[in-house]
């Protein structure tokens, strides 16, 4: 990943929350404290963060709200009129409140067409139990189920991954977008219910801010995979296998 995939994944962090403990979120942390650049941002984010956070605790009601409802309601009791107010009054106290959520949490999301937050979302898919459509080691058929449905089928993969072996293909969504998965088998020992342990997310380009510009593979741990990204035409491809660098470099060639 690089600085701008750490920051649009560090918006998410919330200091002193259980953000920490996400594991996407707690490895762009630790790449972000060995980066000087990105540790200065980080300190300012958590800055920003941490006032807001205190002048949202800071924040309470009108002085008299409490007792302006009590009243009403119990004069709501002897005149139907008075109903009325008390609505007003809990309409007004659920804008206040919401408008106060509103500017604490905006703040903190990044957009959700981000290429981190894609790759996160395709990984869990992959590592998830997630089932194929279509299970065959033809390609021809897995081409033509996913252009029925509406999902890529015109893509290429490296020289390498055309030779590896089929397991199927499922389609996925994306932000409406269909995503077309292809299941690869690397021969090596599946865990217990798999039937791969090589995936292929292919999607419109467009559909995901901040994907690669150039062809080139970026690699990147996502989760618990090892993944490649890149660009080619007007498609995203996205890889990910369990392993490390040299288990995914291979299928690039």
């Amino acid at each position: 990943m690089n600085r701008d995939d750490i920051r649009q994944i560090l918006l998410l962090y919330r200091p002193g929350s259980a953000d920490a403990e996400d594991p996407q979120i707690a490895a762009a942390l630790a790449v972000a404290k060995q980066d000087a650049e990105l540790a200065r941002w980080l300190e300012e984010h958590c800055a920003r963060q941490s006032a807001l956070s205190a002048k949202f605790r800071q924040l309470e009601p009108p002085a008299g709200l409490r007792e302006q409802i009590i009243s009403e309601h119990a004069a709501s009791r002897r005149r139907n009129s008075a109903r009325h107010k008390i609505e007003f009054a809990l309409a007004g106290l659920a804008l206040l409140l919401f408008g106060l959520l509103a500017a604490f949490w905006l703040p903190h999301r990044a957009p959700e067409d981000t290429l981190a937050i894609y790759q996160s979302q395709m990984a869990r898919i992959a590592l998830g139990p997630y089932a194929m459509d279509l299970m065959t080691n033809d390609p021809v058929p897995i081409r033509a189920y996913l252009a029925q449905n509406h999902a890529p089928s015109d893509f290429v993969p490296p020289a390498r991954l055309q030779q590896t072996a089929l397991a199927g293909c499922a389609v996925e969504s994306w932000q409406g977008a269909r995503v077309s998965l292809v299941c690869f088998r690397t021969g090596k020992p599946l865990a217990p219910g798999a039937a791969s342990d090589l995936w292929l997310f292919v999607v419109d380009r467009t559909t995901v801010r901040n994907a690669p510009e150039r062809a080139a593979p970026q690699l990147a741990k996502v989760n618990r995979l090892i993944t490649a990204s890149w660009t080619q035409g007007d498609k995203l491809y996205f890889l990910g296998t369990r392993g490390e660098e040299p288990d995914i470099k291979q299928y690039l060639r």
